[in-house]
């Protein structure tokens, strides 16, 4: 696996686990994080807010069915499921685009759809 690739996964474990740490080490200061429709952050810190969104509980369960990396960006493809806080169970698909600088991401798309 490549040095990115390798990255993405730790992204990816840290949010398994709610690991803000071992997920803002992955991220560059100025990183950006675009979720088309819901928001648009800038920075370590308000990312670091929405790791563990409030209208959910507990830690998501992710698989990454595929990457998949070009000049700098990795592209992971998978999907999730998480618990609201009203107890139902949300699961969804996702593709995430990760742009990096050097070996640490600067920019994140995620798109979710939501899965029945």
């Amino acid at each position: 696996m490549s040095p990115r690739k390798d990255v993405v996964e730790a992204y990816f474990e840290g949010f398994r686990r709610s690991d803000h740490e071992q997920i803002l080490a992955c991220l560059t200061d100025d990183v950006a994080w675009d979720l088309p429709g819901h928001a648009h952050l800038t920075g370590k810190d308000a990312f670091d807010q929405e790791i563990e969104n409030e209208e959910f509980v507990g830690s998501p369960t992710l698989t990454v069915d595929r990457l998949i990396e070009e000049a700098d960006a990795v592209v992971a493809i998978g999907n999730g499921e998480t618990t609201h806080k009203s107890g139902a169970l949300r699961r969804f698909g996702f593709c995430d685009v990760f742009t990096f600088a050097g070996d640490k991401i600067r920019r994140v798309e995620s798109y979710l759809v939501p899965l029945r």
